[in-house]
């Protein structure tokens, strides 16, 4: 029987392959491990260059809209209205119109008990008699002085003081008269009446009160008020103040839409009727007038109401939003940025403030790519990277500006650049 017997020789060569193998192993190990870290440092540094350059969203400048509307608050007044005092002393006997009566002018409102009055009309009467009475003697007398002047029965300065005196006793009737004319006039105004036809706003007294001639009805305080208030709404007048922007479009032919709390969806038209020309230096407004018309009388004085103006525009003259504007030193700047994706400040010269855009009378080109909402530390020349825009981000009357398309892509690739820009715009 034959026994096998490994030799050194048989030995050796098994175990140096077996630390070859070893050995490639780990130098294996070593190369992945060094590869897979500078495939980390290379993308370390990627993402370090991405975040240095700051991410922007840019949109293009807009043509203005041929439109723009304004709304401000009025206050409605009637056409015409007045107060109404007692012009005599005494207590009301009687009123006859209530809120809201329909009235004619010369219709009686109210009467009031007047016994002073009364009593100083009869003695005012009672003196024209007597001053007639007296003036009829005189006459008399001074005819017969007259008659016999020339005689020598009595002397020329007997004549002249009794045609004096018939002349002072005609100068006292007439005098009576007016008085008499005066107190008559004072009787009238115990009748309370409309002074035009309208509305009663207001009946500020009752039965038995007591009014003076000072002008109202007395209080328990003594503070004098309107017996009535009587107001025309055939046609109603709104007082708006308009701001010193608007100015210009103040003139005949401008038209405002109210709307009234009181009548949800439904508006009224009125027209431009005149204005102050003057501006409150406080507010730096201007009070305009406008006149609506009211056949129905739904529209009553005091009313609140928005004014809604609809104001012709230049559409030629491009918009910004405002938080696109910098305020620096320099002046009003944009941020825009080039094809190399660098930025430029560029001055601009603004024009009228619609609300949430701006208007830009000169410094913008409409092709011009502007940073929606720049930094307010952003340089000249700083490199950004111009990313699409956010649905809700860009306003809805911006267009974003297209990104730079590389020189290099295919006519299909381009293609599905423009289409995906056109989707965010949408």
């Amino acid at each position: 029987m034959n026994t096998f017997r490994e030799t050194p020789v048989t030995r050796y060569p098994k175990a140096r392959v077996l630390g070859i193998a070893v050995a490639l192993g780990l130098a294996a190990l070593v190369a992945l491990g060094i590869v897979q870290r500078h495939a980390n440092v290379v993308e370390l540094q990627d993402v370090a260059n991405e975040s240095s350059v700051p991410p922007v969203q840019v949109i293009l400048p807009m043509p203005g809209p041929p439109t723009r509307s304004m709304t401000l608050p009025g206050n409605i007044q009637a056409w015409y209205s007045a107060p109404i005092y007692a012009q005599v002393s005494g207590y009301v006997k009687k009123w006859y119109k209530d809120y809201g009566a329909q009235v004619k002018a010369g219709e009686l409102l109210a009467s009031i008990d007047a016994p002073t009055v009364d009593e100083q009309y009869e003695g005012a009467q009672a003196d024209l008699d007597v001053a007639r009475t007296n003036y009829n003697l005189a006459d008399v007398t001074a005819k017969r002085w007259t008659a016999l002047e020339g005689t020598q029965a009595v002397s020329q300065q007997e004549v002249d003081v009794q045609v004096a005196n018939a002349a002072a006793q005609k100068a006292k009737v007439r005098a009576a008269q007016h008085q008499v004319a005066r107190f008559k006039v004072l009787e009238g105004f115990k009748d309370i009446v409309a002074p035009f036809d309208g509305i009663v706003t207001s009946r500020n007294t009752d039965e038995g009160n007591y009014v003076n001639a000072a002008g109202g009805d007395v209080g328990a305080r003594g503070a004098a008020d309107e017996l009535f208030s009587v107001s025309d709404i055939h046609e109603m007048r709104v007082f708006v103040s308009v701001p010193q922007d608007y100015s210009q479009i103040l003139k005949p032919g401008l038209t405002a839409a109210l709307s009234l709390p009181q009548y949800p969806g439904r508006t009224f038209q009125a027209t431009f009727d005149t204005t102050a020309n003057a501006f409150n230096p406080q507010t730096r407004t201007v009070v305009t007038e406008l006149l609506v018309p009211n056949p129905d009388h739904l529209i009553w004085p005091g009313t609140y109401a928005d004014v809604h103006f609809v104001i012709p525009s230049d559409p030629h003259i491009l918009i910004v939003p405002e938080q696109a504007l910098l305020f620096r030193a320099e002046g009003m700047q944009v941020a825009l940025v080039g094809a190399d994706g660098k930025v430029h400040l560029q001055n601009v010269k603004l024009g009228l403030n619609l609300g949430q855009t701006v208007q830009v009378i000169s410094g913008l080109k409409p092709t011009d790519r502007l940073i929606v909402n720049p930094s307010a530390g952003i340089l000249e020349g700083e490199k950004v990277r111009v990313v699409p825009g956010t649905p809700g981000v860009a306003l809805s009357s911006q267009r974003l500006a297209p990104p730079p398309v590389p020189a290099n892509l295919s006519d299909e690739q381009r293609a599905k650049m423009e289409a995906a820009h056109d989707d965010v715009n949408k």
